[in-house]
């Protein structure tokens, strides 16, 4: 008993011993490759790294590119593979929110997402935060959340030293924060890490010592800059690192200690679900359904089934009676493409480069059309044809039948990740290119483009839903511009942004076409006149959400508007005056396109996963 004490005692004091050895490690963050000055900083950097001789190891905390594009991931990966030190590395919400890969290049081309290690005592996790395809808020993806339940049941020791890394603050700069920080409290959590800012800061994060370190970037400088941390005695010392120039004085000395959170309460407010009490007589949760992986699709329904996809590149059917599933069907690639269906045929993008022919009753493969890059837009489908845009500057039409290519649209500025819209014999849709453009629907001809004049492609008109009445099309964008344009001509009948009202991707059309409906940044829903000379508003909602950013459509039933928002929240407007009827709150993460079912269904999911029904009691 006595030599099992002792060796005991002996393995106990060598861990804490390995614990307290000192090392250094470099975090580099937002090179922003493939912007003015961030291939040319990165190379400075990693030549600079490669001469450092007491730096044990690299980690790269998001941004490595300014658009997620292949073309820059490939220059970012061919920089860094000079580096001769061990990379860790995660995904910034610049990689992953306007990527043309759907993010999926970028586990291609750096293997992974996340990141897990251990050195000298010390625990190292890195997740990827989002968010992806939708502009909102950080999301930390929730199988991403669901890796980390899973490495620390594989590694159930609590008491070794963890540092933690996300590109985002772990604040409400993250939809769903709370949920790594209450997995991070269960174990020794010393240290966090995260770029994003583009500063050196340091934060509590109800107590986890927080850092945010500086961009690569030069900025206005003559070089940029990355941080060496040193590990040992108790402390992470920080310094920033001038590359092939000068290691400057330390400027933050952050104690490492153990914290004993469970004993703690939290600092910061979680989410309130308070809400969903308040019109228990207006509508009716029927049930609820969770993922295991982030939702970043639409719905289509057939019959009894309700299909959509996820970003581990899952298409599967849920019972719309029971919330069960009834099939998957496996990609290659994260799905982002809300599924269509005609007759028994589900047609859907993937980002591994296909668009897919499923049989919608068994979750079978009927065909599936080979692309050249990711299927990130969602079909529209009119009298057996499918029309999807594509990440390889092509629009096409395919017969659903078959499977077959009836015609080819090849001259697309940028990729498409939006669902297209039907008019008088147009294919309407924008790209990530600040281009919009109307096809003829039987052949693919291109009828007329049109230009919102920008250099910066995160402007683009790329996001939003195209809404058609009475000989018009409008567009709203990141520029906080509503655009009218004429449907023959594509010529500008107005283009307005109007003083203290910012609107943006979300919008939709009233059941009696009076109206285009508008969410604004302050998360109010206004009506733009469908034949107004201007950008008139005729009507007005008295929703007041606060400061609003998801892209999804706003849809109606005739009687009611439905209004998604960012953070989870949605909300039943009435069409006939604007008055709030009801609000439920489904998660704290951003609402997909919502799916109006009847005159009285609607099925609505989250980001996160969170797939529910709704039934309206009363359809005012």
């Amino acid at each position: 008993m006595n030599r099992i004490f002792v060796a005991l005692s002996f393995l106990f004091f060598y861990t804490v011993l390995t614990a307290q050895q000192t090392f250094k490690f470099a975090q580099v963050t937002d090179t922003h490759v493939g912007g003015a000055t961030g291939a040319e900083d990165l190379r400075r950097t990693v030549a600079d790294l490669n001469g450092q001789a007491d730096i044990d190891f690299v980690i790269f905390s998001g941004d490595v590119t300014e658009f997620g594009s292949d073309e820059e991931l490939a220059l970012a990966k061919q920089i860094l593979d000079s580096l001769r030190l061990p990379l860790y590395v995660i995904p910034g919400n610049h990689d992953s929110n306007w990527s043309e890969s759907g993010a999926n290049s970028f586990r291609k081309v750096f293997g992974s997402e996340t990141f897990f290690f251990r050195h000298k005592g010390y625990i190292f996790m890195g997740t990827a935060s989002g968010p992806n395809m939708r502009m909102s808020p950080g999301q930390i993806p929730r199988e991403n959340l669901v890796w980390m339940d899973s490495v620390f049941m594989a590694n159930p020791d609590t008491e070794t030293p963890l540092i933690y890394i996300n590109h985002y603050p772990q604040d409400s700069s993250l939809n769903n924060w709370y949920e790594a920080i209450d997995r991070l409290k269960q174990r020794n959590i010393q240290l966090a890490l995260c770029g994003h800012g583009h500063v050196n800061k340091v934060y509590d994060w109800e107590g986890i010592p927080g850092v945010m370190s500086r961009s690569n970037l030069r900025a206005k400088d003559s070089v940029g800059g990355y941080n060496i941390i040193t590990i040992g005695n108790g402390m992470a010392v920080y310094q920033v690192r001038r590359p092939l120039a000068i290691t400057e004085e330390s400027w933050a000395q952050v104690p490492l200690l153990h914290h004993q959170f469970a004993q703690q309460k939290t600092a910061y407010k979680r989410p309130d679900f308070s809400v969903n009490a308040q019109y228990a007589d207006k509508v009716k949760l029927v049930w609820k359904f969770q993922n295991e992986a982030d939702l970043g699709a639409g719905f289509a329904e057939t019959k009894n089934l309700l299909i959509t996809g996820n970003t581990q590149g899952t298409v599967f059917a849920l019972d719309k009676r029971a919330g069960r599933t009834a099939w998957e069907f496996k990609t290659g690639g994260k799905i982002y493409s809300t599924p269509a269906v005609w007759k028994n045929t589900v047609v859907v993008g993937s980002s591994d480069g296909y668009i897919y022919g499923i049989h919608a009753e068994q979750g079978i493969l009927r065909w599936k059309l080979k692309t050249d890059k990711a299927v990130l837009g969602s079909p529209v489908v009119a009298a057996g044809v499918a029309y999807i845009g594509s990440s390889d500057g092509r629009f096409r039409a395919v017969d659903v039948a078959t499977g077959q290519l009836k015609w080819s649209f090849d001259n697309v500025k940028g990729y498409v990740s939006t669902k297209p819209t039907l008019y008088k014999g147009l294919v309407l849709f924008g790209s990530w290119g600040n281009g919009f453009y109307a096809l003829d629907q039987k052949t693919g001809a291109l009828r007329w483009a049109w230009d919102n004049g920008h250099n910066n492609r995160m402007f683009s008109a790329a996001a939003c839903y195209p809404v058609a009445a009475n000989g018009r099309i409008f567009l709203v964008a990141p520029d906080r511009y509503m655009t009218c344009l004429d449907a023959g001509t594509g010529q500008v009948i107005w283009r307005e942004r109007k003083e203290g009202i910012r609107v943006r991707e979300s919008m939709g059309l009233s059941k009696d076409k009076r109206h285009v409906y508008v969410k604004t940044m302050d998360g109010n829903v206004l009506g733009i006149s469908t034949r107004g000379a201007h950008m008139d508003i005729t009507w007005r909602s008295d929703l007041q959400l606060p400061y609003e950013l998801s892209p999804s459509a706003i849809e109606t039933n005739r009687h009611q508007v439905f209004v998604p928002s960012h953070a989870g929240l949605v909300s039943g407007v009435r069409a006939a005056d604007g008055r709030l009827l009801w609000q439920y709150k489904l998660s704290n993460s951003m609402i997909n396109p919502i799916l109006v079912s009847g005159h009285k269904d609607i099925f609505v999911s989250t980001m996160d996963g969170v797939i529910a029904k709704f039934k309206l009691l009363k359809d005012e």
